[in-house]
């Protein structure tokens, strides 16, 4: 393991005024989306779709990073281009989803734990080959009556904790993702609270793992209330929350925090990562890691049709733009309404 190679592209992935595009959506997850749009989910039509994102004219100014599902990591552009040689050329890290996804939790309803870990470290070796050169591992943890059990976080921490140690020793950074969802009808105070307890619990393991911590880029929930909370705290108050909790649990030495978006509007993820950024006197740099809220109108906008390329394009250039002034905290709404 390289530390100064793995803090040089921690910190590349967290580089002022850029955040990393989460385009890792499974053939699964993403056939969903393509239903809405009634666009056949055939691999052509993905490869396609991910070519539009990545080749975005101008998008490597706000975007420092790319994350790759296993199929997409393994395509080409039209052209002949493999997608990995395509963004490192433009400057952009190429990276790579790795886990398995969830599964229910054995004797315990209602929760899941993430797979993946079998197999890991040859899969790694062969990602690094083809040109990734940082990972993501999601462990999801749910707010309920009951839930989550200590036993459900700390299970995911240390699996969290051996993924990182697997990809730090095949020479790839490992971005950490320990999700509180934002289902339900919790509150904003309840967030915070598991939350405070999944990172408190993410980072002992880590610590205890021997995670090189200038080596990985946390991937955390913001703290806010459930999509079916009857009274959901305002923007302000979301971002100081989440800011008081990462200042309380994320050692200074990791180098930067890029957040999920977690089923937010594409503007509400870009508020929140603004006002956060304006609180000022952080450790570390507040950027994006975002799925949907980056890619929802570029989706929406493209539907499939090979004429409308550029115009989803320029609607993804715009949310990547308005996310690059997000994370400076110098993002204003009124922005939304001007044309991609």
């Amino acid at each position: 393991m390289n530390r100064t190679e793995l803090a040089r592209i921690a910190h590349a992935m967290v580089a002022k005024g850029r955040g990393i595009l989460a385009a890792d959506e499974s053939t699964g997850t993403i056939t969903k989306r393509f239903d809405k749009i009634k666009v056949a989910s055939t691999e052509e039509n993905r490869r396609a779709y991910r070519e539009l994102l990545f080749t975005a004219p101008g998008a490597a100014e706000f975007i420092s990073g790319v994350i790759l599902y296993d199929e997409t990591l393994r395509q080409s552009t039209k052209g002949g281009e493999r997608f990995a040689d395509l963004l490192t050329r433009l400057g952009v890290v190429p990276g790579i989803k790795v886990d398995a996804g969830t599964k229910p939790f054995p004797n315990f309803p209602g929760e899941v734990i993430t797979e993946g870990l079998d197999g890991l470290a040859g899969r790694l070796a062969e990602y690094h080959k083809l040109g990734a050169r940082f990972a993501k591992w999601r462990a999801v943890i749910d707010i309920g009556e009951g839930l989550p059990t200590r036993t459900c976080i700390e299970t995911n921490a240390e699996l969290l904790a051996r993924y990182a140690t697997l990809c730090q020793e095949a020479g790839i950074v490992p971005i950490v993702e320990p999700e509180v969802l934002m289902d339900g009808a919790h509150s904003l105070e309840r967030c915070e609270d598991v939350t405070s307890q999944v990172l408190e619990t993410v980072f002992s393991r880590l610590y205890a793992q021997r995670v090189y911590l200038e080596g990985m880029v946390l991937k955390p929930n913001m703290v806010i209330a459930g999509q079916k909370a009857a009274n959901r705290a305002g923007p302000e108050l979301v971002a100081e929350a989440t800011v008081r909790v990462l200042k309380r649990y994320v050692p200074a030495a990791v180098p930067g925090i890029a957040f999920l978006s977690g089923g937010q509007s594409e503007a509400e993820a870009t508020l929140h990562l603004d006002l956060m950024n304006r609180i000022g006197g952080l450790p570390w740099p507040l950027t994006f890691s975002y799925g949907r809220a980056l890619q929802q109108t570029a989706l929406a906008t493209w539907a499939g049709a090979s004429a409308s390329v550029a115009a989803g394009q320029r609607e993804f250039l715009k949310r990547a733009r308005l996310c690059g002034l997000a994370a400076v905290g110098r993002y204003d709404s009124g922005l939304e309404k001007q044309a991609a």
